[in-house]
């Protein structure tokens, strides 16, 4: 049987339910969709491929997936660092006002499209102005970006669309979205946040994502200040808010979810709302840490994020496995957030929380051939007695060899195969010259 692709060899760690480790595996892949996963001597056998990768001495696992980003903040990596939330907020909002354009989100992308396919992540949830031009690069690339308007009243938005306007334009944005979207995508849209957005705006841009069945995206309860703030305007803290409003559901993502008490825990878990956690950015900006083994315990679908590489300078889910394997036994207890519940968070819990569970995630019969080769000959690596410790304590983003989204090799043998890396960075490295001034201005 004839097949596009059959990745064989090492072992396939599919982060199915069960947990299932193939020691010598495969897959074979056929129209971007997983056709068979067992034994390599078997597959190999029975299909004949256009393209093999030969994963001998390797493990394959799903994709890593980003549940919350600002992919064109690569723009401003570096340049608003060891400050609090308010702090970053404060310099990073002039600088979009005064900076971003459709090119430079463009070129921002382009660079972090090519950080992120190095690092084995074949999907991101990305808020972020000039989504357009942020979707059309990744399509280019033939990388899986889920995005769509944002919504965030602010005096100066850098696309200059006055909040009474959002509505219409991303009414029409959405009726062309529904129409084209591909397998292992949906329509998204983005709520910035209970402090830029105010009880009635808020209420209006779910109502207008549930009329298109999109998902809602929305920073909450990022930090302590945030959480007063959102109090004293409102009379309820962030999510307590969205649950005032009958705003919270299974077609609802929060990024960050630190600050929450136990009520606002179980308002979650009742309505099936899922989190995006982002540890590294939550500890670089002070937030402090999320409740995660709480959530978990309580039923509720946890991701993980990057943020913007403002905030953690970089676009390493793998590092934030690791973080997110770590940060959490500081309170004493060991287990509580194992190696594979923290992969989890990163493949299929991520999948789960955008509402793509049964497409993404794992790697199934049925599912997008969304998957990492990542090798394990570097002495750090060795022994490999366990996929999941060895991802979540061992293995750095660098050791990924090869990634693969909807089927198609993105980048073999450490070589990026649909976007030339050295023109991305250098496209954004000659924005950043042209405006030295605007990136590097620190507001008084």
């Amino acid at each position: 049987m004839s097949v596009d692709l059959l990745v064989h060899g090492g072992d396939v760690l599919t982060v199915d339910d069960a947990g299932t480790v193939l020691r010598d595996g495969a897959i074979a892949v056929d129209g971007g969709e997983i056709v068979a996963v067992g034994p390599a001597r078997h597959l190999r056998t029975r299909y004949a491929a256009r393209t093999e990768i030969d994963a001998g001495g390797c493990l394959v696992l799903p994709g890593l997936i980003n549940t919350h980003t600002h992919l064109a903040m690569t723009l401003l990596r570096g340049r608003a660092d060891d400050v609090t939330l308010q702090g970053f907020l404060e310099r990073v909002l002039r600088w979009e006002a005064d900076l971003l354009a459709p090119e430079a989100v463009a070129a921002a992308v382009r660079l972090a499209v090519a950080e992120s396919v190095r690092a084995g992540v074949t999907s991101a949830l990305d808020m972020y102005w000039f989504h357009e031009a942020a979707e059309r690069v990744a399509r280019e690339a033939g990388w899986r970006l889920l995005t769509g308007p944002t919504f965030m009243d602010v005096p100066e938005p850098p696309d200059g669309l006055a909040y009474e306007d959002r509505t219409a334009w991303a009414r029409r944005d959405l009726a062309a979205r529904v129409k084209s979207v591909r397998d292992g995508e949906r329509p998204v849209v983005f709520a910035h946040s209970a402090y830029t957005l105010s009880p009635d705006q808020l209420t209006e841009v779910f109502a207008l994502a549930r009329e298109f069945g999109a998902l809602v995206h929305i920073h909450a309860a990022e930090n302590a200040t945030e959480v007063a703030t959102v109090e004293v305007k409102y009379g309820k803290r962030p999510v307590e808010l969205l649950d005032s409003l009958g705003l919270l559901g299974p077609d609802v993502l929060l990024a960050h979810a630190v600050d929450l008490t136990g009520p606002e825990i179980a308002a979650l878990s009742r309505t099936g709302t899922a989190v995006a956690h982002c540890p590294v950015s939550n500890l670089k900006l002070g937030c402090g840490i999320a409740p995660v083994p709480r959530l978990l315990s309580a039923g509720v679908t946890v991701g993980l994020g990057t943020d913007g590489a403002v905030s953690s300078n970089s676009l390493d889910v793998l590092g934030a496995v690791r973080q997110a394997a770590l940060v959490h036994k500081a309170g004493g207890d060991p287990t509580a957030v194992g190696a594979e519940q923290a992969v989890r968070m990163a493949t299929a819990e991520g999948a789960r929380a955008l509402g793509l569970g049964d497409r993404l995630g794992s790697l199934e019969v049925g599912k997008r051939a969304d998957l990492v080769v990542l090798d394990l000959a570097a002495p750090h690596l060795r022994p490999a007695h366990d996929p999941w410790s060895t991802l979540a304590y061992a293995a750095h983003s660098s050791d990924v060899r090869d990634t693969v989204v909807d089927g198609r090799v993105l980048m073999r043998d450490r070589v990026l195969t649909t976007l030339d890396e050295r023109a991305a960075i250098a496209g954004l490295e000659e924005l950043v010259r042209a405006h030295p001034g605007r990136t590097a201005d620190v507001p008084g």
